[in-house]
């Protein structure tokens, strides 16, 4: 192992956690979770084995976006706490072995925030061409990033008397990232918070925060080459700092955000494999992620995916052909309630799996052994479902449930002084919690743990090169990771039915370790392995040469 590389790259053999300070924890019973509150849940997470937070938006917010309408990109939301306690947060996070990364949300403010306050007053105001305002709507930019909310990414503004630009709700005017006092701005949000103690950043809608063509007056260079000063800013500041994009583009575009000499994004969200992995769920058959993982540019050494069941936003399925999301609809989304924007699911992994725990266990040990670096949303680790009640993305957004009870062991509150209503049915807080977990050695908590254990005790996973095994049969999926002459091999059954295949491991190969489960299993003449994997069966194996 080359110690220089994987310290330095501390995200390559990460797992990621996301969560939402707000309902998380409540720790002064007003009903809203809270910094203090997480700081006393944080042994829960050490105790997983994450080892990176994913912060969603915690500063100043009218809060009609979930916190992702901000009104103040250097301040913290007195509703969760104070610069203090996030420092605290930092330093305690570092105790356990946890690092801290925060969304950098950039591509637009809230019309709340002193910044668009300011510039609406008049076209002479100071921060006036910190926006885009046109005397009459463009054509530009094409498409809704949430149609059927939007009807236009342009709203007129009655005080100044012109048309603003915005690529999500009205009420969050688009900053004219391509102006340099604005590109200023974002390097100081970055440098404060790296000087707080985080370790790089989420940046939100990588793709929309990039695009200038025909619409800012200030374009004198190529937005890429700004992606790429902020890599490097960041990296003088703090030379472990890692920047993770959200970029949902097309296969041919996501090459460009890493970089050609991968100096660009650290990281992207593996959304191609997330799509059509779910879709290989669905249909029980491994060829949708087989496809996936072939047409996937080449990774460069500096750089990783993000893979994940879900994240914190819908499920979003729109680089799927139209047969293809509708055969992933009909079998995690049959009710129109449960579909959000034509293109999305608004519902959790356990429910979606319909609460089979061999299916469930079989998704997330895909998920672990995937090449890049894995991620968790906040209570997947119990299986909590959705509340289809809440509206959007805010189903499966709800507070952690931390014990049974009214309120879920979230807070001493009423439940219905809660900041959102807890799941209910199948998937409450009685028949699902951590407390209940913790118990019960066969728990979903209790195998993930493990799990996750043994992915951090497997660098070829996060840090080798992955090479597909064929197999005759249509579930399995089977792939190889190597690395620094060390090979581990994983095997999926997507099905119902019992599979069996034989896999090629080289002549060299003398044996094989069961990482999982410890079985003994015998290799043939040759270095060939025959593998017999039950019901949604799994198999993680270690080559000895």
């Amino acid at each position: 192992m080359r110690l220089d590389q994987t310290s330095d790259q501390w995200w390559k053999n990460a797992v990621i956690y996301c969560l939402d300070v707000e309902t998380y924890f409540d720790s002064d019973g007003d009903g809203v979770g809270d910094i203090q509150g997480l700081i006393g849940k944080l042994d829960h997470l050490a105790g997983l084995g994450v080892t990176c937070l994913w912060l969603m938006p915690f500063y100043p917010t009218p809060n009609r976006d979930d916190g992702y309408d901000i009104r103040d990109h250097f301040g913290v939301d007195r509703r969760l706490g104070t610069h203090g306690d996030f420092v605290e947060l930092v330093r305690t996070a570092t105790d356990r072995g946890m690092r801290v990364i925060v969304d950098l949300v950039v591509n637009h403010t809230s019309d709340e925030h002193p910044w668009f306050v300011d510039a609406r007053r008049g076209r002479d105001a100071a921060h006036r061409d910190w926006y885009v305002w046109r005397d009459e709507p463009s054509d530009e930019p094409k498409g809704l990033a949430f149609p059927g909310e939007e009807s236009s990414n342009w709203q007129y503004d009655e005080q100044s008397g012109q048309w603003y630009l915005h690529r999500f709700y009205h009420f969050q005017p688009d900053l004219d990232t391509a102006n340099p006092a604005v590109r200023d701005q974002i390097a100081r949000i970055m440098g404060f918070w790296l000087e707080v103690g985080v370790s790089g950043f989420r940046i939100d809608a990588v793709p929309s925060m990039l695009e200038t063509a025909g619409l800012p007056e200030h374009v004198d260079d190529d937005p890429q080459e700004w992606l790429r000063s902020l890599r490097a800013f960041a990296n003088r500041r703090r030379g472990d700092a890692m920047l993770l994009g959200e970029v949902n583009v097309e296969l041919r575009q996501l090459e460009r955000y890493f970089g050609e000499h991968g100096d660009q994004l650290h990281m992207q969200f593996a959304f191609l494999i997330n799509q059509h992995l779910w879709l290989a769920l669905a249909r029980g058959q491994a060829e949708p992620i087989e496809v996936v993982v072939r047409e996937l540019p080449q990774v460069p050494p500096d750089n990783a995916w993000v893979t994940f069941l879900r994240n914190h936003d819908e499920l979003t399925l729109d680089k799927l052909t139209l047969p293809q999301r509708e055969d992933v609809f009909a079998a995690f989304g049959p009710d129109e309630n449960m579909r959000l924007y034509g293109h999305g699911l608004r519902r959790r992994v356990a429910s979606m799996l319909g609460g089979d725990q061999d299916r469930l266990r079989m998704a997330w040990s895909l998920l672990f052994t995937l090449p890049g670096t894995p991620l968790l949303l906040y209570g997947d680790e119990i299986g909590m479902g959705e509340q289809l009640e809440l509206s959007d993305r805010l189903s499966v957004r709800t507070p952690m449930q931390w014990a049974p009870g009214p309120s879920g062991g979230f807070s001493s509150a009423r439940p219905d002084e809660l900041v959102r209503p807890l799941v209910d049915g199948d998937f409450g807080p009685d028949r699902v919690s951590v407390e209940a977990q913790r118990r019960d050695p066969d728990s979903l908590l209790n195998w993930m743990e493990r799990v996750i254990r043994t992915r951090k005790e497997t660098p070829e996973l996060g840090w080798g090169s992955s090479t597909l095994l064929e197999t005759p049969a249509a579930p399995l999926f089977a792939h190889r990771c190597d690395w620094e002459g060390s090979t581990v091999v994983a095997v999926h059954n997507l099905g119902e039915g019992t599979e069996t295949a034989t896999l090629e491991l080289g002549e060299d190969a003398t044996g094989v370790d069961d990482l999982l489960e410890q079985r003994d299993h015998e290799l043939l003449d040759g270095g060939r392995l025959e593998v017999k994997l039950g019901r949604y069966g799994y198999l993680w194996l270690r080559v000895r040469r």
